[in-house]
């Protein structure tokens, strides 16, 4: 009874979220920068068949990624660098000093392999080139993709903020053991207590509806903003919507800064 109040009271959060991956994930091919995890609800239909996915798990990428949706969805079609730093009712979760002069920001999804290979891989060589020496202000945007990262999300942000980039960092390193076309919570909190969150906090988490329906809200901003997966990156006000390698991001950085685009801090 409790895995299934748990699973009602994330609906609305979770409700037309496409499982990103399976339990087991194709490998990496060498140019996968060029790949994402697709968010099939932006096709329109609630849940999409696994007819509708490609042989590999992975949703297929949309036909039109910049319109707006078969279900009417408003996209910006240029946002400006205050469009992408609009006011969220979640704290920004950052790092890298708030006045840097590049801001990138980054739209994952827990369950994306895509996001994992860039958080093992380019992360710490981002945060060591650009983000430790001041260029640039990173930020960590939830944009979850189906039911498991919908849930894990929550989890995610219930964590205290000085963890919050620890447990990410966990669910992208184990992937393989908690996730699945079905929710398995108890193999998502077998992740969340590896940072000390307890049995009862995390249900209660999960029952957080102020924290699902800002969740929703940050979703649904990004896809005004044109996400239309994981991982997608804002760099001052260019969307790139593909992995990034650190020679890739280098370039855009030093782009974003020649060209002086304004990079206002997010609201707390």
């Amino acid at each position: 009874m409790l895995v299934r109040s748990l699973g009602l009271a994330a609906t609305f959060v979770v409700a037309g979220w496409l499982s990103g991956c399976g339990a087991s994930f194709p490998p990496l091919s060498p140019n996968a920068t060029a790949s994402i995890s697709a968010d099939g609800s932006a096709l329109g239909a609630a849940y999409p068949s696994v007819a509708s996915e490609k042989p590999d798990g992975m949703p297929t990428p949309f036909g039109d990624p910049n319109g707006t949706s078969t279900g009417g969805r408003e996209v910006i079609e240029n946002p400006t660098v205050a469009d992408v730093m609009a006011p969220s009712p979640l704290p920004e979760m950052s790092w890298g000093r708030t006045d840097a002069p590049v801001t990138i920001v980054q739209y994952a999804s827990l369950t994306c392999p895509h996001c994992r290979h860039f958080h093992e891989t380019t992360y710490p060589e981002l945060k060591r080139r650009l983000i430790d020496t001041g260029r640039v202000r990173y930020i960590l945007r939830e944009f979850p993709i189906g039911k498991t990262s919908g849930n894990a999300t929550i989890v995610l942000r219930c964590a205290p903020p000085d963890k919050y980039l620890e447990l990410y960092g966990k669910f992208m390193q184990q992937q393989t053991s908690w996730v699945s076309q079905e929710v398995r919570l108890d193999a998502i909190y077998s992740v969340a207590r590896q940072v000390g969150m307890t049995r009862p906090q995390f249900d209660a988490c999960l029952q957080n509806q102020g924290m699902i329906e800002n969740l929703k809200w940050v979703k649904d901003r990004g896809r005004k903003l044109g996400i239309v997966g994981t991982p997608n990156f804002f760099i001052g006000n260019k969307l790139i919507k593909k992995e990034l390698t650190i020679t890739e991001i280098a370039d855009y950085v030093e782009q974003a800064g020649r060209s002086g685009t304004p990079t206002a801090a997010a609201s707390p």
